[in-house]
């Protein structure tokens, strides 16, 4: 299966999704112009990669900010995770940054996937 990894912009998150070293990563700041066709790739990879995933899906979160927009997409991609066996988050946030981490909060009760919340 393709990785797929873009870099990051001053608007758009840096996307890392690669089972072959079991990386998986969304950080910086996620504020695209279109947030569903740049998240679209996203969404589209995970269904493909449930077909066969790995035992284990560490997913990190390391994002400084997102806009409204993003926030349905980040919910999107969770919300596939729940549907990966062995899948868990680790929500990033600066640990001044309490909006941050009580996104990761809000998050984590939507969906049924564990959740860590880790500082930097």
């Amino acid at each position: 299966m393709k990785a797929l990894n873009l870099e990051g912009t001053e608007d758009t998150p840096r996307i890392i999704l690669d089972k072959s070293t079991n990386s998986f990563e969304l950080s910086g700041r996620a504020l695209p112009e279109d947030a569903a066709e740049f998240f679209q790739p996203v969404l589209d990879w995970l269904d493909e990669y449930n077909n066969d995933a790995n035992p284990q899906t560490p997913f990190i979160f390391k994002l400084e900010y997102f806009n409204t927009a993003s926030s349905k997409l980040i919910l999107d991609i969770l919300s596939k995770l729940e549907d990966i066996e062995g899948s868990s988050v680790d929500w990033y946030f600066h640990e001044d940054d309490e909006d941050m981490e009580e996104a990761g909060e809000e998050f984590s009760e939507l969906v049924d996937v564990p959740f860590e919340f880790k500082t930097y």
